[in-house]
C-alpha cells in the first residue's frame, strides 16, 4: 500500500521563525568577522639575524629591507647560554673545564689561577662571566629568579664579577634566562613590534611574572606568545598574568596546532584569553618540513587561503634557506614577504599589529527561537518516518524535548545543549531536504524514454530546492554557535564524523518507508523495515558484487576518517594538485565530496528514477545526493571560518557541482545514444 506522510505546517512555521533567528544572529556575525581584518607579518628576530649572517649582509640592511617587503613584528625569544656564548655578550664556562685548564697550563689568567688555588672552582659548577653590563645584569637578575640564592654566588675575578651556579653544564645553556631588552629594543629601532615568547618558571611567583613585564617596560609589543607548555603564571596565578597583560593592552597570540584543530597546548591557555576577555589572536606557520618543498607562490597562496578561512591573524613566516630560480637567498625572501603582502592587502587585509574580534554572543532569545525550531524539525522528522503517528503525541513529544531543550538556554547556561543542537542541525535539516525530494520523485510520472530535457530541467530545480532546504540547517548550526569562543576555536563543534554519516542512515529509513528498492514493478509499495532487512541478508550475492560492496565499504571508511583534521589517511598527491587548482580558481574552494561526488550523484539520481533504472541503483545514489547535502551544511560547523565564506563554499559547491553533474548526464546520453544505434545497426545485419 502506498504511504502518505504528511508536513505538519505548524512544524514548519516554528522552522521558519528559528530560521529567521539565525539569519539575524548570521548577520551580526558576518559584520563581527568582516571588522577583524588587520594580519599581522611576523618573523622570528633570530631567523633573520641568521639569514644576514648566511647572506654575509649587515643585520641593519636586512632588517630595512624586510620592514621594506611589509613584515610587521619580530617575535624575540628568551635568551639562553646557548645563545650568549655566540654573540659574546655573556659565558658560562664549566668548572670541569676551568680546572682541566688549569692542570694542563693553558688558564693564563692569574685571578682564574689564584682562585683554583684557593679550592674556590668546583667543577660540577658553571661560571658565568659578562661582557655586556646590562646582559650580565639581567641574567643575574633571572638565575636568582630561577634558582635560588642558595644555587647561585657572587665571586670576584680581579676587577670582575662571576656567578658560581650549581647546575648541569648542558642542561644550562639551554635553561631560558629572560626576555632580552637588548634585542627588543634592535627590533623597535628597526621599525618593528616585539612579539614577546616568555616562558613559565616553575612554582612561579608574582614577583617573577613582574621581572618578566618588567622587562617589558618600554618596548613597543603587540602580542605575546607564550613559549613552552605552560602559559606565564600557570597555573596558579593566571589571573595576575591577566592583569599585568591587561595594564599594557597586550594582544594574547595563541599558536594553532599542527592537526589545525584548536591549539599548541599550553596550560592555562584559555583561561588568560577569557581573562582578556577574548583579545585574542590566532597564529599559524607554515610547518618547518613542509615550507622547503613549497614554490613561493604556493606559500603565498597558503597564507592567503589561511588568513582568510581559518581566522589567522598572526603569520609567522620561515625564511627560505635555498634561493628560487634566479635569485638570490635574500632576494628569494624579500619577494616571499613582499608578494604575501600584497596578496593579504589585494584580498582586503590590512597590515598591522594583529586583529582581535570584538566580544560577541549571540542573542539568548534568539537562540531559543533556534532551539524551538530545531525540536520542530525532529519531530518532523519522525512524523515523517513513522506511519500513523498520531498529532496529539506529535505535540506531546514536541512539548518535551522543548522544554528540556529551552529551559537551560532560559536560565543563562545550556551550553551543552547548544552543542547538541547544533549537531542536531547538521543531521536533521539535509535529512529532511532529502526526504521532501523523495517525497516529490515519487509524484513524477516514469518513463523509460524521458526525454534529456526533462531530465535536466528536473535536476537544477530539485538540487537547488533541496540544496535551499539543507542550508537552512547551516542559518541554524551558524546561529546556534557564533560566539568569540567558537570563532577563536576556544571551543568547537563535536560530533563532525558521526555528521558524515548520520544523515545517510536518517535518510536511509526514510526511502526504505517509501520504496521497495527490492521490486522494480511495485517501487511506490514498500515493505515495512524489519522485511526489507531479512529480504536484504538473504538475497544471493556474486562474488563480484561482493567485492564491489567490499569497496564501497572501505572508501566510506576513508571517507569518514579523512573527515575534520585528524585524519588516520594522508590525501592523494593527485588530490592535492586538484585541491590546490580550486583555490586559485574559486573565491572559496568548494568541498570535494560536494563538487566530485555528492552534487553529480543528485543528477545521475534523478534519470535513474525517471528513466526506471533498478530501484537498488537509485537508492545508492540517494545515498551519494546525501553526502552532498550534509557536507554543505557541515562546513558551516567549522566556526572559525567566516559565515560568508562558508556560504560561498557551499553555493559554489551547488552551482560547479551541477555543472558537473551536467555534464555527467551528457556523457550518460551520448553512449545511451550511440549504444541504440549500434544495436540497431547489429540488428539490421542479423536481417
Amino acid at each position: 500500500m502506498l504511504r502518505v506522510f504528511n508536513y505538519n505546517r505548524w512544524f514548519i512555521l516554528l522552522i521558519a521563525i528559528g530560521l529567521v533567528a539565525g539569519l539575524v544572529i548570521s548577520f551580526q556575525r558576518y559584520h563581527v568577522e568582516s571588522s577583524n581584518a588587520t594580519i599581522e607579518l611576523a618573523l622570528d628576530y633570530e631567523d633573520l639575524l641568521k639569514l644576514a649572517e648566511n647572506e654575509g649582509l649587515p643585520p641593519s640592511e636586512v632588517l630595512a629591507e624586510t620592514k621594506k617587503a611589509g613584515i610587521t613584528s619580530l617575535a624575540v625569544y628568551e635568551t639562553t647560554f646557548k645563545k650568549l656564548n655566540e654573540n659574546g655578550k655573556a659565558a658560562a664556562t664549566s668548572g670541569s673545564e676551568i680546572l682541566q685548564r688549569y692542570h694542563n697550563g693553558s688558564l693564563s689568567d692569574p685571578d682564574w689561577s689564584a682562585l683554583v688555588s684557593a679550592g674556590k672552582i668546583v667543577g660540577t659548577d658553571v661560571y658565568v662571566t659578562g661582557n655586556d653590563p646590562q646582559t650580565f645584569k639581567e641574567v643575574k637578575e633571572d638565575l636568582l629568579l630561577r634558582l635560588g640564592n642558595e644555587r647561585v654566588r657572587t665571586l670576584s675575578v680581579g676587577s670582575s664579577e662571576v656567578l658560581a651556579v650549581k647546575a648541569n653544564y648542558e642542561n644550562f645553556l639551554k635553561m631560558n634566562l629572560g626576555m632580552p631588552t637588548d634585542e627588543m629594543k634592535a627590533v623597535n629601532a628597526a621599525g618593528f613590534y616585539v612579539i614577546a615568547r616568555p616562558s613559565n618558571y616553575t612554582d612561579v611567583t608574582e614577583k617573577e611574572i613582574d621581572a618578566v613585564f618588567d622587562r617589558l617596560n618600554g618596548i613597543k609589543i603587540s602580542d605575546i606568545v607564550f613559549s613552552g607548555p605552560q602559559t606565564l603564571g600557570a597555573p596558579k596565578l593566571l589571573n595576575y598574568t591577566v592583569e599585568k597583560m591587561k595594564q599594557r593592552d597586550i594582544t594574547l597570540g595563541m599558536i594553532e596546532n599542527v592537526s589545525q584543530l584548536k591549539f599548541y597546548p599550553q596550560d592555562g591557555l584559555v583561561d588568560i584569553a577569557q581573562g582578556l576577555d577574548y583579545k585574542a589572536a590566532r597564529l599559524y606557520t607554515i610547518p618547518k618540513d613542509e615550507q622547503p618543498k613549497m614554490k613561493l607562490a604556493d606559500a603565498v597562496e597558503r597564507w592567503s587561503n589561511t588568513d582568510e578561512e581559518r581566522n589567522i591573524r598572526i603569520d609567522l613566516l620561515r625564511p627560505y634557506e635555498k634561493p628560487a630560480t634566479g635569485l638570490s637567498v635574500m632576494q628569494t625572501n624579500i619577494k616571499y614577504f613582499a608578494d604575501t603582502r600584497d596578496k593579504l592587502e589585494a584580498k582586503g587585509f590590512e597590515i598591522g599589529p594583529a586583529g582581535s574580534l570584538e566580544i560577541y554572543d549571540g542573542s539568548q532569545l534568539l537562540r531559543i527561537f533556534i532551539m524551538i525550531g530545531i525540536c520542530a524539525a525532529g519531530v518532523l522528522y519522525l512524523s515523517l518516518i513513522i506511519p500513523d503517528f498520531k498529532l496529539k503525541y506529535q505535540y506531546m513529544l514536541f512539548v518535551l524535548i522543548t522544554l528540556i531543550c529551552v529551559i537551560p538556554l532560559a536560565m543563562g547556561h545550556g551550553n551543552k545543549i547548544r552543542v547538541l543542537g547544533a549537531f542536531a542541525a547538521a543531521n536533521l535539516f539535509p535529512t529532511l531536504a532529502m526526504i521532501y525530494l523523495l517525497d516529490k520523485m515519487k509524484d513524477i510520472k516514469r518513463s523509460k524514454n524521458s526525454s534529456f530535457l526533462r531530465i535536466m530541467l528536473l535536476s537544477f530545480g530539485m538540487i537547488i530546492v533541496t540544496s535551499a532546504i539543507s542550508l537552512i540547517g547551516a542559518a541554524y548550526l551558524s546561529g546556534i554557535l557564533s560566539d568569540v569562543r567558537y570563532f577563536l576555536e576556544i571551543e568547537i563543534f563535536r560530533g563532525i564524523k558521526l555528521t558524515f554519516v548520520l544523515p545517510m542512515i536518517l535518510v536511509g529509513i526514510a526511502l526504505c518507508q517509501r520504496f521497495n528498492v527490492f521490486d522494480d514493478d511495485n517501487p511506490l509499495v514498500p515493505m515495512n523495515i524489519i522485511e526489507q532487512i531479512k529480504h536484504f541478508l538473504n538475497m544471493k550475492i556474486l562474488v563480484k558484487t561482493l567485492m564491489i560492496f567490499v569497496m564501497l565499504a572501505l572508501a566510506m571508511v576513508v571517507f569518514i576518517e579523512r573527515s575534520g583534521h585528524t585524519a588516520g589517511f594522508p590525501v592523494p598527491g593527485i588530490e592535492l594538485k586538484i585541491r590546490a587548482i580550486l583555490e586559485k580558481t574559486f573565491f572559496a574552494r568548494p568541498r570535494s565530496k560536494e563538487l566530485f561526488i555528492g552534487h553529480p550523484a543528485f543528477f545521475i539520481m534523478v534519470m535513474a528514477w525517471l528513466r526506471k533504472w533498478p530501484v537498488f541503483i537509485f537508492g545508492i545514489l540517494v545515498f551519494a545526493a546525501t553526502i552532498g547535502q550534509g557536507s554543505m551544511v557541515e562546513t558551516f560547523a567549522h566556526m572559525r571560518t567566516p559565515v560568508y565564506m562558508s556560504l560561498v563554499r557551499g553555493v559554489g559547491g551547488v552551482v560547479f557541482g551541477a555543472l558537473l553533474g551536467f555534464l555527467v548526464l551528457l556523457i550518460l546520453e551520448l553512449w545511451r545514444h550511440f549504444s541504440s544505434v549500434l544495436e540497431r545497426r547489429k540488428n539490421a545485419g542479423h536481417e
